[in-house]
């Protein structure tokens, strides 16, 4: 049985890869840009630097940088219009998962038209918008080569998964630099989002040796640097293990799709307002738990990546010391438990069924190991509002 496999064109990785745009640009033969970005990296000088580029190499920018954290159908529309008014020829997304996701959406509706939800899963988005280069500025999501988007309805509170080639960025410049000025909260969040896109990839239905490659790589990259990036924000190697780590985790849940842990995480996100990385966090231990028995082997693996487990440990020790690390890696970066964070328990419980059928209809629980009924997944939102 063979394998589709899907990459961005061309990749430039390490330490001032950022300062390769105007060249990667010209190879493509891109010319008029649209920058997509967010308030932060406009205060932050980001923006600026980029467009600095590309004014001394003779290309003309134009920037959006109205993005959301968490982008919704309503707030990518200017962005949207203007690529349907404009003259670009190509899209440049700066900033975290979200820039990028809302550029992603931004191509294919500037070109092709229509609303985002008529591009929602299971619909393959083959289409080829705008082309699109991404530039990463934190260590977590790996958008920047998958062929995800997610957006959400802001009408149905509902994150909608779009999928499919159209949404494979042309090129990624992956630059560590730009994350050593990230704070904590975001590196703990986006690392740990990194770490569950390798874990889910290796254990999902979908895996292939391919992406077992790259997931198991990234595992053994994140684990041992996301605390040391997390305490000593300035620790160069840590960075660059980080970004390099969620990179290849990117790389192996676009080829082989994520799991249940995502699935329950995107409702909590449009719901609730929790920052993705921090919902999967929330949820990564007690999932874990309920899908090892389906796939032991495979956790165990996981757990063997990450250096918590020796060659030598039974796949039931492996296990163990896998979910008391989920569990120490929450507890060390301060992962709130929903409660903490502020949700109302009233309202958590109101919503699990309407969560559930969500989460199943995502496509994502499908994907693991232990494939949950709609019933027990409710029973797995009241598990995660209880543990310790």
């Amino acid at each position: 049985m063979s394998h589709r496999i899907v990459l961005p064109r061309l990749m430039e990785v390490g330490a001032g890869a950022s300062g390769q745009l105007a060249r990667v640009l010209q190879e493509l033969g891109c010319s008029r840009p649209l920058i997509v970005t967010d308030r932060m990296m406009v205060e932050l000088g980001y923006v600026a630097r980029i467009a600095g580029q590309l004014e001394e190499a003779g290309i003309a920018s134009q920037c959006f940088a109205d993005t959301l954290p968490e982008p919704t159908a309503a707030s990518i529309r200017a962005g949207v219009e203007m690529v349907r008014q404009g003259d670009f020829d190509s899209i440049v997304a700066l900033g975290g998962g979200s820039p990028i996701d809302s550029a992603k959406a931004i191509g294919i509706l500037g070109k092709f038209g229509g609303e985002m939800r008529d591009y929602r899963f299971p619909r393959d988005v083959s289409e080829a918008g705008l082309p699109l280069i991404a530039i990463p500025t934190t260590a977590g999501t790996g958008s920047e080569a998958t062929r995800f988007t997610i957006i959400t309805d802001e009408t149905s509170d509902e994150k909608m998964l779009c999928a499919g080639l159209g949404f494979m960025p042309i090129a990624a410049l992956i630059d560590y630099e730009l994350t050593l000025s990230l704070p904590p909260r975001v590196t703990a969040d986006t690392g740990i989002d990194a770490l569950t896109h390798a874990i889910e990839a290796y254990v999902s239905r979908k895996a292939s040796l391919y992406s077992d490659s790259q997931a198991l790589e990234a595992m053994r990259l994140l684990a041992p640097n996301l605390r040391t990036a997390f305490h000593q924000p300035d620790d160069r190697a840590a960075r660059e293990a980080m970004m390099l780590g969620a990179t290849l985790a990117g790389i192996a849940f676009s080829n082989a799709s994520v799991a249940l842990v995502h699935g329950m995480s995107r409702p909590i996100g449009a719901f609730f307002h929790v920052p993705h990385g921090l919902s999967n966090a929330m949820l990564l231990p007690a999932i874990t738990a309920f899908s090892i028995p389906a796939a032991p082997e495979r956790y165990a693996d996981c757990a063997r990546a990450m250096g918590v487990a020796a060659q030598t440990d039974s796949v039931e020790v492996a296990n163990d010391k896998l979910l008391a690390e989920l569990r120490a890696i929450n507890q060390e970066l301060k992962v709130p438990s929903p409660e903490q964070f502020g949700i109302a328990r009233e309202r958590f419980f109101e919503l699990r069924s309407t969560m559930a059928r969500q989460a199943l209809a995502s496509g994502s629980p499908g994907n693991n190991p232990r494939v949950p009924t709609e019933a027990e997944i409710i029973d797995l939102y009241e598990t995660v509002w209880n543990q310790e």
